[in-house]
Protein backbone atom coordinates (compact mmCIF):
# COMPACT_ATOMS: atom_id res chain seq x y z
CA UNK A 1 0.00 0.00 0.00
CA UNK A 2 1.37 3.43 -0.97
CA UNK A 3 1.82 5.83 1.87
CA UNK A 4 2.00 9.57 1.13
CA UNK A 5 4.56 11.72 2.83
CA UNK A 6 3.21 14.70 4.70
CA UNK A 7 5.35 17.53 5.92
CA UNK A 8 3.61 19.84 8.33
CA UNK A 9 3.95 23.51 7.43
CA UNK A 10 1.99 26.70 7.85
CA UNK A 11 0.54 28.11 4.67
CA UNK A 12 1.79 31.52 3.63
CA UNK A 13 1.54 34.02 0.77
CA UNK A 14 5.00 33.64 -0.84
CA UNK A 15 4.65 36.16 -3.69
CA UNK A 16 2.93 38.97 -1.88
CA UNK A 17 4.33 42.17 -0.39
CA UNK A 18 3.54 44.34 2.62
CA UNK A 19 3.31 48.08 2.57
CA UNK A 20 3.30 50.97 5.06
CA UNK A 21 1.98 54.20 3.56
CA UNK A 22 3.89 57.01 5.29
CA UNK A 23 5.69 54.58 7.56
CA UNK A 24 8.10 57.38 8.53
CA UNK A 25 6.91 60.86 9.48
CA UNK A 26 8.55 64.16 8.51
CA UNK A 27 10.49 64.49 11.80
CA UNK A 28 11.94 60.98 11.44
CA UNK A 29 12.84 61.61 7.81
CA UNK A 30 14.61 64.86 8.73
CA UNK A 31 16.55 63.08 11.48
CA UNK A 32 17.60 60.40 8.98
CA UNK A 33 18.66 63.01 6.43
CA UNK A 34 20.77 64.92 8.96
CA UNK A 35 22.49 61.82 10.34
CA UNK A 36 23.21 60.32 6.92
CA UNK A 37 25.22 63.43 6.03
CA UNK A 38 27.92 62.32 8.49
CA UNK A 39 28.52 59.00 6.71
CA UNK A 40 30.85 58.31 3.77
CA UNK A 41 29.77 57.21 0.30
CA UNK A 42 31.01 54.04 -1.40
CA UNK A 43 30.07 52.60 -4.79
CA UNK A 44 27.29 50.04 -4.90
CA UNK A 45 28.42 46.47 -5.59
CA UNK A 46 26.77 43.31 -6.86
CA UNK A 47 27.13 40.16 -4.72
CA UNK A 48 30.13 41.66 -2.95
CA UNK A 49 32.00 42.22 -6.21
CA UNK A 50 33.18 45.52 -7.63
CA UNK A 51 30.60 47.65 -9.39
CA UNK A 52 29.18 46.22 -12.60
CA UNK A 53 27.92 49.26 -14.52
CA UNK A 54 25.70 47.18 -16.76
CA UNK A 55 23.74 45.93 -13.73
CA UNK A 56 23.94 48.61 -11.05
CA UNK A 57 24.79 52.30 -10.87
CA UNK A 58 24.40 53.78 -7.40
CA UNK A 59 26.22 55.31 -4.47
CA UNK A 60 25.67 53.90 -1.01
CA UNK A 61 26.38 54.49 2.66
CA UNK A 62 26.18 51.90 5.41
CA UNK A 63 24.10 52.77 8.50
CA UNK A 64 25.90 51.33 11.53
CA UNK A 65 24.13 49.26 14.14
CA UNK A 66 24.91 51.56 17.06
CA UNK A 67 23.11 53.65 19.67
CA UNK A 68 22.57 56.60 17.31
CA UNK A 69 20.62 54.46 14.86
CA UNK A 70 19.03 51.96 17.26
CA UNK A 71 15.62 53.65 16.95
CA UNK A 72 15.63 53.11 13.17
CA UNK A 73 16.55 49.42 13.37
CA UNK A 74 13.86 48.88 16.04
CA UNK A 75 11.19 50.63 14.00
CA UNK A 76 12.00 48.61 10.89
CA UNK A 77 12.17 45.36 12.90
CA UNK A 78 8.64 45.99 14.19
CA UNK A 79 7.35 46.61 10.65
CA UNK A 80 9.09 43.49 9.37
CA UNK A 81 7.63 41.37 12.18
CA UNK A 82 4.13 42.61 11.38
CA UNK A 83 4.57 41.87 7.66
CA UNK A 84 6.05 38.43 8.30
CA UNK A 85 3.34 37.45 10.80
CA UNK A 86 0.64 38.42 8.31
CA UNK A 87 2.05 36.99 5.08
CA UNK A 88 5.08 34.69 5.07
CA UNK A 89 5.61 33.28 8.56
CA UNK A 90 9.34 32.79 7.91
CA UNK A 91 11.57 31.87 10.82
CA UNK A 92 13.51 35.13 11.19
CA UNK A 93 16.09 35.51 13.91
CA UNK A 94 18.31 38.52 13.22
CA UNK A 95 19.33 41.56 11.20
CA UNK A 96 22.85 40.42 10.28
CA UNK A 97 23.62 43.31 7.91
CA UNK A 98 23.58 47.07 8.16
CA UNK A 99 20.98 49.27 6.53
CA UNK A 100 22.11 50.47 3.13
CA UNK A 101 21.39 54.09 2.21
CA UNK A 102 21.32 54.35 -1.59
CA UNK A 103 21.27 57.20 -4.11
CA UNK A 104 20.50 56.79 -7.81
CA UNK A 105 21.54 59.85 -9.85
CA UNK A 106 20.08 60.79 -13.22
CA UNK A 107 23.40 62.15 -14.55
CA UNK A 108 24.73 58.56 -14.65
CA UNK A 109 21.32 56.95 -15.27
CA UNK A 110 21.36 55.37 -11.82
CA UNK A 111 19.63 52.00 -11.72
CA UNK A 112 19.70 48.44 -10.45
CA UNK A 113 18.58 45.90 -13.06
CA UNK A 114 16.52 42.78 -12.33
CA UNK A 115 17.97 40.83 -9.41
CA UNK A 116 17.20 38.91 -6.24
CA UNK A 117 18.55 39.85 -2.82
CA UNK A 118 19.62 36.30 -2.03
CA UNK A 119 22.93 34.72 -2.99
CA UNK A 120 26.01 33.13 -1.49
CA UNK A 121 27.57 33.87 1.88
CA UNK A 122 25.66 36.20 4.16
CA UNK A 123 23.10 36.80 1.39
CA UNK A 124 22.05 33.14 1.71
CA UNK A 125 20.46 34.04 5.06
CA UNK A 126 18.30 36.85 3.70
CA UNK A 127 14.56 36.16 3.79
CA UNK A 128 12.86 39.55 3.85
CA UNK A 129 13.86 42.73 2.03
CA UNK A 130 12.78 46.25 2.99
CA UNK A 131 12.88 49.46 0.97
CA UNK A 132 12.15 52.86 2.52
CA UNK A 133 11.46 55.72 0.11
CA UNK A 134 13.39 58.85 1.21
CA UNK A 135 12.75 61.15 -1.78
CA UNK A 136 9.63 63.08 -2.68
CA UNK A 137 8.05 61.72 -5.85
CA UNK A 138 8.56 65.12 -7.50
CA UNK A 139 12.33 65.04 -6.79
CA UNK A 140 13.07 62.56 -9.56
CA UNK A 141 11.73 60.89 -12.70
CA UNK A 142 12.08 57.21 -13.57
CA UNK A 143 13.60 55.13 -10.79
CA UNK A 144 10.49 53.06 -10.06
CA UNK A 145 10.95 50.05 -7.80
CA UNK A 146 9.29 47.12 -9.56
CA UNK A 147 8.76 43.54 -8.41
CA UNK A 148 8.14 40.73 -10.91
CA UNK A 149 5.62 38.05 -9.98
CA UNK A 150 6.00 35.97 -13.15
CA UNK A 151 4.63 36.20 -16.69
CA UNK A 152 3.50 39.81 -17.25
CA UNK A 153 2.56 40.42 -13.61
CA UNK A 154 4.50 43.37 -12.13
CA UNK A 155 4.05 45.45 -8.99
CA UNK A 156 5.32 49.03 -8.78
CA UNK A 157 6.02 50.40 -5.30
CA UNK A 158 4.36 53.68 -4.34
CA UNK A 159 6.82 56.56 -4.63
CA UNK A 160 5.67 58.57 -1.61
CA UNK A 161 8.35 59.82 0.78
CA UNK A 162 8.44 57.74 3.97
CA UNK A 163 6.69 54.75 2.39
CA UNK A 164 7.95 51.28 3.32
CA UNK A 165 7.81 48.33 0.90
CA UNK A 166 8.54 44.83 2.31
CA UNK A 167 8.84 41.63 0.27
CA UNK A 168 10.54 38.21 0.27
CA UNK A 169 14.20 38.45 -0.70
CA UNK A 170 13.82 35.79 -3.39
CA UNK A 171 11.43 37.97 -5.40
CA UNK A 172 12.97 39.37 -8.57
CA UNK A 173 12.93 43.18 -8.57
CA UNK A 174 14.65 46.24 -10.02
CA UNK A 175 15.07 50.00 -9.79
CA UNK A 176 14.46 51.45 -13.24
CA UNK A 177 16.93 54.07 -14.54
CA UNK A 178 16.52 57.53 -13.01
CA UNK A 179 16.08 60.05 -15.83
CA UNK A 180 15.87 63.24 -13.78
CA UNK A 181 16.95 64.20 -10.26
CA UNK A 182 18.03 61.80 -7.49
CA UNK A 183 16.20 58.86 -5.93
CA UNK A 184 17.15 58.19 -2.29
CA UNK A 185 16.18 55.13 -0.27
CA UNK A 186 17.09 52.74 2.52
CA UNK A 187 17.27 49.00 2.02
CA UNK A 188 17.62 46.30 4.66
CA UNK A 189 17.56 42.51 4.75
CA UNK A 190 16.36 40.28 7.58
CA UNK A 191 16.80 36.55 8.03
CA UNK A 192 18.99 34.35 10.14
CA UNK A 193 18.78 30.67 9.28
CA UNK A 194 18.11 29.32 5.80
CA UNK A 195 14.49 29.27 4.64
CA UNK A 196 12.48 27.40 7.28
Amino acid sequence: MFKSYNFQAKENDPQNYYYFDGGFNSDELKKIENNVENLDFVDGVVNGNELKNNIRKSRIKWIPQNDDWQWLYSKLANMITQANDNLWKFNITQIPECIQYTEYHADVKGKYDWHQDIGNGIASRRKISVTVQLSDAKDYEGGDLEMWKGSDNFITANRGKGNVFIFPSYMVHRVKPVTKGVRKSFVLWVGGHHYI
